[in-house]
């Protein structure tokens, strides 16, 4: 629902129409279709005892979830770029994150997401799966997929790391790179109240790339032994449905644009 209400007031807003609230707007979009993809299996699974999802199921959930997530770690990343211009280069803004660069930026996001999602959905499509097709979980990864399959897995499990892993590091270079040269401006800033309001209009955007990174760590590069399946999929449900949900109150409680907008929204209704 705050995803999109977040949605709605940026399009029926034009003050809100510039490159930093149109990505909110498709990371909005992005975070509903990952909770959409896993909620109703999970809510499936509260009314039943136990659940888990046939390997058809299964693949389609997977290629669904990774095609949204990999456009979000690009989102992120396209953000800090943003970011970064409006902060190290002001005045050359309108110049760096025109409109094309804008649908540039938003095409390769959605892009990456569907070349990534085609890659691990290819892989699974090659194995055959023998005894019992179903994993209990109501999230479904790759690992769990590999471990009923019956095929040879020796290349098919390399090459989605390697496609993922390459998008992570990446974004993330792209986005410490960005905050590195965002640091050292403010530092160099002599207003105190300039370096205040670079820093809020970072701040938003650095707690959602460090509780969304910072999930997918626990979930793909700490060891599976550490943890258990239960914990596994309590934070699972952080992952998809928890960040989606806390994204819209994260970048709107401390926005003033955003207030401002909604206040105004809230009395054309009332008018």
């Amino acid at each position: 629902m705050g995803n999109v209400s977040i949605i709605m007031l940026i399009r029926s807003s034009p003050q809100l129409h510039t490159p930093m609230y149109l990505f909110l707007c498709h990371l909005a979009f992005v975070d509903i279709g990952e909770s959409s993809t896993v909620t109703p299996v999970m809510l499936t699974g509260f009314l039943k005892t136990g659940t888990s999802i046939s390997v058809a199921g299964c693949t389609a959930q997977l290629c669904s979830m990774v095609k949204f997530g990999t456009a979000e770690c690009f989102l992120l990343a396209a953000m800090a770029y943003d970011r970064y211009v409006a902060i190290c280069s002001p005045l050359l803004y309108s110049t760096h994150m025109s409109p094309r660069t804008y649908i540039l930026l938003v095409g390769m996001s959605y892009l990456g997401g569907c070349v990534n999602a085609w890659t691990f959905t290819g892989c699974l499509l090659s194995l055959s799966f023998c005894g019992p097709n179903q994993v209990d979980h109501f999230f479904c990864d790759f690992s769990p997929l590999l471990k009923i399959s019956c095929s040879d897995i020796s290349i098919i499990e390399i090459i989605p790391s390697v496609s993922s892993g390459s998008i992570i590091v990446v974004t993330v270079f792209v986005i410490s790179v960005s905050y590195i040269c965002i640091l050292i401006t403010i530092l160099k800033m002599h207003s105190a109240e300039g370096r205040h309001k670079a820093f809020s209009t970072c701040t938003s955007h650095l707690t959602a790339v460090t509780l969304y990174y910072g999930t997918i760590t626990f979930i793909y590069v700490m060891p599976k032994s550490s943890y258990s399946t239960d914990q596994n999929k309590v934070v699972s449900v952080f992952y998809t449905v928890v960040i989606p949900m806390l994204n819209p109150f994260i970048y709107s409680l401390r926005n003033r644009d955003v207030k401002e907008a909604l206040r105004k929204a809230i009395v054309r209704l009332h008018s």
